[in-house]
């Protein structure tokens, strides 16, 4: 029997033991190879290309996100629509769209500071309300022009004046505020809601149904939205009337106050500027899929713009007319202390019974629609934020703005009406800035050529105006901005006379400035 020696062994054991070694090398090797694949194949898949418009491609989705989309969920998000995907055709959904959307209880309260807060009478408080509601009600109407003709949403069009990047502080400035819109949307909901039964149901508990309703709505995105807007403004409607005809007896029995004074008409007229004027930013979302040829710029401006009026002149005026009674019918008072508009209509409509009760839910419901408007648009300034935001779906930011509005919702209902006040003002100044830059681009600079938004540059930072006239011409504005606020948390020196100017001084200044600025802009670049 031969017998191995030591040195012997250990060879063979080496022998045995190299080949693992090499293969797991190779496995190691192997790995590392492909990680890095995975990692360049995520970049490329989350990456969009100079240019990239939105094609459909159901072939490459995943089945389970292809099922989402077949049920209707918008595939789209921030990308340009090409003219050829621009299909639809019944551009009356652009007026329901928007009357739908404020056909609610939103206007109501809004109405009732002119009395409340401001010490006007009905008859000033509704001259002012028609006045400022005709005028600022014509600049986002004009703007929403610009989603038909360029396929673009209203902050991409953005990008050709403020640029890729310093469009950022209007997108954030832009998404703030509609998300405030939603959230008193959702407080007055609450606040009705909660008018049914105040020692069961609390405002906290209404604000929540009303949000996750206008969830389930803004989630399946444009088509579902515009259907939504285009039906239900009839129960809508009917319900608000019946609450005027039952409970209206008392809506003449105003406060006697003085003649208006100009401060109080600047002041409140600036607010219901901020109303109207900060929808510029949000028009153009809804319009981008219809059809440019076949139908005249006119017919689509006032589509939008009586869209914005005859739903919010009258409420806003009701709102006036409550605003002047509620000191003077003390179940009125009571109720507004405790569920704000929302417990007002629930005494408006207690001669009614169980019928009033059924028509009370109906006007809680009818902020669903405002909110829709307002989710969906945030989503679409949540998408921008980022490049790699445009690859992910548009209903992922759905979901992270209801996880948003429903505490902030609860936050907001605790200083009702002082929330309210100086949301509607502070926002105006920023929109009229906003506005003034975007409709001088057009009109001045590319001469009412919509085919100068090229898309080819619409995520080109190079391409794109560097954005220094826009956002230097809106910071100069602060200038006289500043000087002319009238917030109870400040008032300027210029307001202690004039009252609040701010909005008028944003908007007018920032036209002038932007001007010389944005001309120096483009001599200095050789092109838009």
């Amino acid at each position: 029997m031969t017998m191995s020696s030591p040195d012997s062994a250990r060879r063979t054991r080496l022998e045995n033991v190299l080949p693992d070694v090499e293969k797991q090398e190779r496995s190691s090797d192997s790995h590392d190879e492909d990680r890095r694949f995975v990692g360049i194949d995520l970049i490329a898949k989350l990456a969009v290309e100079d240019g990239e418009v939105y094609e459909a491609h159901p072939e490459k989705n995943p089945a389970w996100y292809q099922r989402l989309l077949d049920a209707g969920i918008e595939e789209n998000g921030i990308k340009p629509v090409p003219v050829e995907q621009r299909t639809k055709t019944r551009y009356s959904n652009l007026f329901t769209v928007f009357f739908t959307g404020l056909l609610c209880l939103l206007p109501i309260p809004t109405g009732m500071l002119a009395t409340l807060s401001f010490g006007m009478s009905l008859r000033d408080s509704s001259l002012v309300i028609l006045f400022f509601s005709m005028l600022t009600s014509i600049p986002p109407a004009f703007m929403g022009i610009g989603g038909l003709e360029t396929g673009m949403r209203q902050l991409v069009q953005a990008r050709y004046s403020f640029g890729r990047y310093l469009v950022t502080v209007p997108l954030i400035l832009n998404a703030a505020t509609v998300t405030g819109f939603s959230l008193l949307s959702s407080v007055v909901g609450g606040q009705t809601i909660a008018a049914l039964n105040p020692d069961h149901v609390s405002v906290k508990v209404g604000i929540i149904i009303t949000c996750l309703v206008s969830f389930a709505v803004s989630l399946l995105g444009f088509n579902a939205v515009h259907f939504w807007e285009r039906w239900t403004w009839i129960p809508n409607l009917i319900a608000l009337a019946v609450a005027v005809g039952i409970g209206g007896s008392y809506l003449h029995l105003q406060s006697d106050v003085p003649p208006s004074t100009a401060p109080q008409i600047l002041s409140y007229g600036g607010l219901i500027a901020g109303y109207f004027i900060t929808f510029g930013g949000i028009t153009s979302d809804y319009s981008v899929y219809y059809r440019p040829q076949g139908v005249s710029k006119v017919k689509v401006f006032f589509y939008i713009y009586l869209g914005f009026l005859l739903p919010s002149v009258p409420l806003l005026i009701l709102g006036a007319a409550i605003g002047g009674a509620v000191n003077n019918v003390p179940s009125w008072s009571a109720a507004y202390a405790v569920t704000g508009i929302g417990g007002v209509m629930c005494e408006m409509l207690a001669p009614a019974g169980a019928f009033g009760k059924f028509v009370l839910v109906l006007i809680a419901l009818s902020v669903i629609g405002n909110i829709a408007l307002s989710m969906y648009s945030v989503a679409l300034n949540l998408q921008m934020l980022l490049p790699v935001f445009t690859k992910i779906p548009r209903f992922v930011f759905i979901l992270l703005t209801i996880g948003v509005m429903i505490p902030f919702g609860i936050q907001v209902a605790e200083s009702w009406e002082a929330s309210l006040g100086n949301f509607l003002a502070v926002i105006g100044y920023w929109a009229g800035c906003f506005d003034a830059v975007l409709i001088e681009e057009l009109v001045v600079f590319r001469k009412m050529d919509y085919g100068t938004y090229d898309h080819a540059i619409w995520n080109v930072g190079r391409k794109l105006p560097p954005g220094i006239a826009a956002l230097g011409a809106s910071l100069a504005s602060m200038a006289l901005v500043v000087p002319g606020m009238a917030e109870p948390w400040y008032t300027g020196p210029i307001a202690r006379t004039t009252g609040d100017i701010g909005f008028e001084m944003a908007f007018l200044v920032t036209a002038l400035v932007y001007l010389p600025f944005r001309w120096a802009e483009i001599k200095l670049r050789g092109h838009l």
